[in-house]
């Protein structure tokens, strides 16, 4: 058998994978500089374009992955299963938003911003967008709360440095009342 491609080797990580593929993945795949590695999944992205694949490669949570293209999706519902969750509540929304910019964040912090209950974490958490990345120095310990490699996938950020910037001087706009 003969040596594989380098883009036969990508499309064939990303497959095979399950996960975002990281750029030192590839790059040790590929036997390549991480920079060389980046030119050549720009280069296999390309070429799925220029084929006419239908799907496309994304940079999202520290990786690649592959991706249907967005003006397809629609027309894939039939046969996509199961069927997606119901949307987030407004509430949980704000929640998630809050966790999102201010990680690592306590019930009472988010509470203290909303001026209204946090109970919404527990469906962040079942839902697996939000986790618990510890306890706080605060007296009782609290739980402090962050979100996941899931919410950077839901939301297609490669980190949460990607978060759209805050107009103005904080979270008001983004809250109700």
């Amino acid at each position: 058998m003969t040596h594989p491609t380098p883009l036969a080797l990508i499309g064939a990580a990303l497959l095979a994978a399950g996960r975002p593929v990281t750029v030192a993945e590839l790059a040790q795949l590929l036997a390549l500089s991480p920079e060389s590695a980046v030119q050549a999944m720009k280069t296999y992205t390309q070429a799925l374009a220029d084929a006419d694949a239908g799907f496309t490669v994304e940079s999202v949570a520290g990786g690649y992955r592959f991706v249907v293209l967005p003006a397809l999706a629609a027309h894939l519902a039939p046969i996509l299963s199961p069927p997606p969750l119901p949307a987030l509540s407004a509430a949980a929304l704000e929640v998630l938003a809050i966790i999102a910019y201010r990680q690592p964040v306590t019930r009472a912090e988010i509470e203290a911003m909303r001026g209204a209950s946090a109970g919404t974490v527990v469906t962040l958490q079942e839902r697996e967008l939000v986790k618990v990345l510890g306890r706080s120095d605060a007296v009782g310990g609290p739980l402090l709360y962050g979100t996941t490699d899931k919410f950077l996938l839901e939301f297609g950020l490669s980190s949460v440095k990607d978060l759209p910037a805050l107009e103005g001087t904080g979270f008001s706009h983004l809250l109700r009342g």
